[in-house]
């Protein structure tokens, strides 16, 4: 009896103990479930995945590609990306014992270059408070410092946000940087202020009489993601006067067109803008005299063709000897997916050999690269091109790949026609032939012009 007495107190004791640490009882909540149907739901999260699988951060391979490359990992893998937001890795070019030339430091951590592009490369706080807050937050909307310039100069853009800056943290141009000498990024600057300079003599590829050169192939461009640096009116090669911006730049953000009302495959998280002016057509913007297909005419037919022909005339004047220093290709990135190879594995098969993303924005149907003969990375050139440059470093080539070679004009280039290049090829890979800053592209290709 009395070992069931003091049961029952014990019982007694641990109930009075369990009421005081559990405190009132406070009015009930949704459960679990319910607080994820607020997302996860046909016209929330679901309707988000169904559009971003039409988005190129989707199906794009280069995430798998490039898994393990450390200096394309931050733009190519959101494990990538995450780590140099992370460690606010620096834009600027240093020296690091033993080595005595300057190397870039923007890459990221070996053991966070991975990942496919997913929702918590952007929303990097999704699933912590449980609340359409997450959506909210982003891995970054800090101010850019251009690894273009080696981080002298950087984008801010502050409207909407500064939703954009998160945008350009990738979509911007990648460095050029010099063969020889310091190896650090090549002086902008010296191709406008000394514009007759031999930059590149092809008779003499090893020369080091001017230390700003690039040893030019194929392949020697600013990389895809120019429109970050057209957008925001930095990164071109500013020869003369008279550089200003469009409203773009200070009252529009990426989002407002690339994620504007959804129509059939454009908007929304697909980010393609591409037909869809539901973002230029607000309040503020466009509605007065509205923007309704690719053929109106104020602020999108006039303005294309208008810088589509400035496009044009600067290849035509970069010609030494009736031989284009652009190369052609007409093969256009919608006839390439019927190619498509679906391992993901960074190889020549994934698409079309010599795919050409900006077909059809120049009569020559020029990609951005230049023409120097490269059988190996640029198999289609021979073909596509009536002539090209001898390679100056060839490497991989066969006897009688390396005896054609020899027989090819050497090409010869100014710090003028250097900077011209460049010029054409940030404009060209910005897409939207001025439509993102059209004051700024039409002043960089007309005064490019006017240096060469």
């Amino acid at each position: 009896m009395k070992n069931l007495i003091r049961l029952l107190s014990l019982l007694t004791l641990a109930g009075f103990i369990l009421t005081s640490c559990e405190g009132p009882i406070g009015p009930a909540g949704k459960d679990a479930n319910e607080t994820c149907k607020d997302c996860h739901n046909s016209a929330g999260i679901d309707s988000v995945k169904t559009m971003f699988e039409l988005s190129k951060h989707s199906y794009g391979e280069a995430a798998f590609g490039e898994s393990g490359t450390v200096g394309c990992a931050p733009c190519h893998t959101a494990e990538g990306f995450k780590s140099v937001v992370a460690n606010n890795t620096s834009t600027v070019f240093s020296i690091v014992a033993p080595a005595t030339t300057y190397s870039n430091p923007y890459t990221s951590a070996i053991d966070k270059s991975y990942g496919e592009m997913r929702c918590t490369m952007c929303h990097n706080k999704l699933h912590t408070g449980y609340t359409k807050d997450d959506f909210n937050t982003f891995t970054t909307v800090a101010a850019v410092p251009m690894t273009f310039f080696g981080g002298a100069k950087t984008i801010d853009l502050q409207q909407d946000g500064a939703k954009s800056n998160l945008c350009i943290k990738c979509h911007q141009p990648r460095p050029f940087t010099r063969t020889f000498g310091d190896k650090n990024v090549i002086d902008y600057t010296a191709l406008v202020s000394s514009p007759t300079t031999v930059f590149f003599d092809g008779a003499n590829p090893t020369s080091t009489a001017n230390v700003n050169t690039i040893r030019p192939g194929y392949r020697t461009h600013p990389h895809y993601g120019t429109v970050g640096a057209i957008y925001a009116g930095k990164g071109g090669v500013e020869f003369g006067t008279g550089y200003t911006n469009s409203q773009h730049t200070t009252v529009a953000s990426c989002v407002d067109c690339h994620m504007a009302p959804v129509t059939g495959r454009t908007g929304g998280h697909t980010f393609f803008a591409k037909g869809n002016f539901n973002g230029c057509n607000v309040a503020g913007c466009h509605a007065a005299a509205p923007i309704t297909s690719s053929t109106t005419t104020a602020y999108w037919a006039a303005t294309r063709t208008e810088i589509k022909g400035l496009l044009n005339s600067l290849a035509a004047k970069l010609t030494i000897g009736g031989v284009d220093i652009l190369n052609r290709n007409p093969v256009s990135a919608e006839k390439s997916y019927v190619n498509y190879d679906y391992n993901f594995d960074g190889t020549a098969e994934d698409f079309l050999a010599g795919v050409n993303l900006w077909a059809g924005l120049t009569n020559n149907n020029y990609d951005g690269y230049l023409n120097i003969y490269d059988p190996n990375t640029n198999p289609l050139g021979t073909a596509q091109n009536a002539k090209q440059f001898q390679n100056p470093a060839p490497s991989g080539l066969n006897a009688a790949q390396t005896a054609y070679n020899l027989t090819l004009p050497k090409l010869v280039l100014t710090n003028a026609q250097f900077g011209a290049i460049i010029n054409f090829q940030l404009c060209l890979r910005d897409y939207s032939l001025g439509i993102h800053n059209t004051k700024y592209v039409r002043t960089l290709l007309t005064n490019s012009l006017a240096a060469i």
